[in-house]
Order: structure tokens, then C-alpha cells, then sequence
């Protein structure tokens, strides 16, 4: 497999069409109260599920936006299946490498991935896709081992979650203008 290095997005030259204009829906993170060590992060993409789903199954695509703001990725093996190992390493803007390992527990196109990262710190990662009337709502479900440790991180985890949505969401907008 060959290795894909992502580079931050960059805005296209030509105007968007107005329907990405406006600003995707807010997230809302929050903790679920029921379990301290889980996040929890949604809102509506103006994107249809089928194509969020896509930008995660393309390893070209997912190199891009995976990660914090500044983060690239260099992926070594990515078997988008069930069972399937997914492992890079994630290059934080200071030069630091961040190995990773996954395993890619379920998919269920266009509507459900859950993802199991299999390495320090050890979480499950719950994404579903539920179509609204103006794109997919997308939530990001993440459960780690130890509520303790989330308490450490959270001032990390929460905003790398909302840039993580954004860059997504900033990734499709601009492969939506390249084929309009």
C-alpha cells in the first residue's frame, strides 16, 4: 500500500456554491454523564451520509482531514473492512510522530463505523450518520478505558474533536467545488 502524506486543505480559487457558504451546524460536545469517559460530538454536514461515509473508506481523502488542525498523516496499512487493520502515524505540527494502530470493528455503509484504537490510550470510536433535510448529522462517539485519564485530556480531546469535524467538513467542500 502506498504511503499518502495529507497536506492542510486548501481553499479553491473559484466561489463556492452558496449551499456551502453557510457554516456547518454547530457541535455540540459534551461528556455523557451516565459515563465520564466518553465524548460525544455532533452536528449537520450539508453532505449526504453516503459521501461522508466515503471520505473515511478513501485513504487519500481520510489523510487529508484525520487529526487536529496542523496534524498530518502517514498511512502504512489500511484495509477498510471489518476486522481490517488501519496504521499510520500522525505528524503533530511541532515534528513529534504519533504512531496509531486500529482496528476497524464494524461498517455498516453509509450509516455506522466503529473504530477500536488498539494502542495507547485505548478507545472505541462510534461514528453514525443519520440523514437530515439539509445534509447528514454526524456523531462522534468516543469511549476511553478510564474516566481518570479523560479528565487529563479533556482540554486535548474536545477541541481536536471540533477540528477534526471541521477539516472534514472543509475537505468535502472543497471536493464538492472541484466537480462543480
Amino acid at each position: 500500500m502506498g504511503r499518502y502524506k495529507a497536506v492542510e486543505p486548501k481553499e479553491p480559487s473559484h466561489k463556492r456554491p452558496s449551499y456551502f457558504n453557510a457554516p456547518p451546524m454547530p457541535t455540540s460536545p459534551q461528556s455523557d454523564s451516565s459515563n465520564d469517559a466518553t465524548f460525544r460530538n455532533h452536528r449537520v454536514l450539508p453532505f449526504p451520509p453516503a459521501r461522508i461515509f466515503e471520505a473515511f473508506a478513501r485513504p487519500e481523502e481520510l489523510s487529508q482531514w484525520w487529526g487536529p488542525d496542523g496534524f498530518t498523516n502517514t498511512f502504512e496499512t489500511f484495509e477498510f473492512k471489518p476486522g481490517g487493520l488501519w496504521k499510520f502515524v500522525m505528524h503533530g505540527p511541532d515534528g513529534t510522530n504519533y504512531p496509531n494502530e486500529c482496528i476497524f470493528r464494524e461498517l455498516h455503509a453509509p450509516s455506522r463505523l466503529v473504530i477500536d484504537h488498539v494502542v495507547t490510550p485505548h478507545f472505541t470510536l462510534t461514528i453514525t450518520l443519520t440523514p437530515h433535510e439539509t445534509g447528514t448529522v454526524i456523531t462522534w462517539n468516543q469511549e476511553f478505558e478510564s474516566a481518570a485519564f479523560v479528565a487529563r485530556v479533556r482540554h486535548i480531546i474536545e477541541p481536536a474533536n471540533e477540528q477534526n469535524l471541521n477539516r472534514l467538513h472543509a475537505v468535502l467542500a472543497a471536493a464538492s467545488n472541484k466537480s462543480v
